[in-house]
């Protein structure tokens, strides 16, 4: 048997944290989407406007039997700069903003600690927020896996490569 769990996650592009959580051990599926807005079914080029509201964001369904939750979240704030404001490096906007989506109370309250906890790495404060989940859309076929399928890619050189030796480095036991 196994312990599925899914959670849904805004770390900027969603295209570092998943060519993270796709070579983590115990992680079964990695969902680039939108969530987080009011606009029904946005697409990349609405998303990217900043004017629907939504995050680019992650839904990663991991095997709790494998890879602990807190590996899965320690992650989540390695993988991004979570002090940072509407912004990730070059991308800026409220659609790259560092969030965590509850599904509910419990949820909300262990994303809480994880923050709490998360800050102790970190001088500057923790501006990820805490939201509802609303629906959760996945992205356009290109965004899934984008890294496996375009390592040469010079975003993915600059920008996921680093991000990719950082949760290695850290999390040496869980990401090949």
């Amino acid at each position: 048997m196994s312990d599925l769990r899914t959670l849904t996650l805004g770390a900027g592009c969603f295209w570092c944290l998943d060519a993270v959580y796709q070579r983590t051990t115990g992680v079964r599926e990695v969902i680039s989407g939108y969530t987080g807005g009011h606009t029904d079914n946005p697409g990349y080029r609405e998303v990217c406007s900043g004017m629907t509201g939504h995050a680019e964001a992650l839904q990663v369904t991991f095997d709790a039997d494998i890879v602990p939750e807190d590996v899965i979240l320690g992650l989540f704030f390695t993988g991004h700069d979570p002090t940072s404001l509407n912004r990730q490096g070059y991308d800026v906007g409220t659609q790259y903003r560092s969030a965590m989506f509850y599904r509910d109370e419990t949820e909300k309250q262990h994303f809480a600690e994880a923050i709490e906890s998360a800050q102790n790495l970190f001088d500057d404060p923790i501006v990820t927020t805490l939201e509802p989940l609303g629906t959760f859309y996945p992205a356009e076929a290109v965004h899934q896996d984008f890294y496996t399928a375009n390592p040469d890619n010079g975003y993915c050189r600059v920008i996921i490569d680093p991000k990719l030796h950082k949760a290695r480095t850290a999390f040496a036991e869980w990401v090949s």
